[in-house]
């Protein structure tokens, strides 16, 4: 602005700090904490539930064109600096991560032993069947089996 402006420049100015004045207490909605943390929704869920990030509480709004309030968690703007100060997104991801490579290899484990039960009975019964009672089973390869190797 010019210098003979300088009147309403500071009457502008006056205006905005006043309006920008507690805006620091004020709670910071789920699409702005996304936007600030630079996560999803999905992870905003999961990390909510799990006590990771922490609400502040709730606010329930009536939306024009629906028929029922929508109720959703909002965050302590503190809280929300404090989390992308030290970088937890990222921590809480290669958490999240590992959790599930665990939890798949895990479950691959218990497929494979099904499906090891289940050949096991259908080798009983063949072997039954087959008349062939002087072969015996090797020993030893339960422990095999047990670690998911044999598959």
């Amino acid at each position: 602005m010019d210098n003979a402006e300088e009147d309403a420049f500071n009457a502008a100015s006056k205006i905005i700090s006043k309006a920008l004045d507690g805006i620091e207490a004020l709670p910071i909605i789920p699409r702005e904490a996304e936007d600030i943390l630079a996560m999803s929704a999905r992870e905003r869920h999961k990390w909510l539930d799990d006590g990771r990030l922490k609400s502040a509480g709730t606010r329930t709004v009536k939306l024009r064109g629906r028929a029922k309030a929508v109720t959703f968690h909002v965050f302590d703007s503190r809280h929300i600096e404090d989390v992308l100060n030290q970088d937890l997104p990222i921590v809480w991801r290669e958490d999240d991560a590992r959790k599930a490579a665990e939890n798949r290899r895990r479950a691959a484990g218990k497929a494979a032993l099904a499906r090891a039960a289940k050949n096991r009975g259908i080798a009983s019964r063949i072997s039954t069947t087959s008349g062939d009672a002087t072969r015996t089973p090797l020993e030893g390869w339960d422990a095999f089996e047990a670690h998911g190797l044999l598959r």
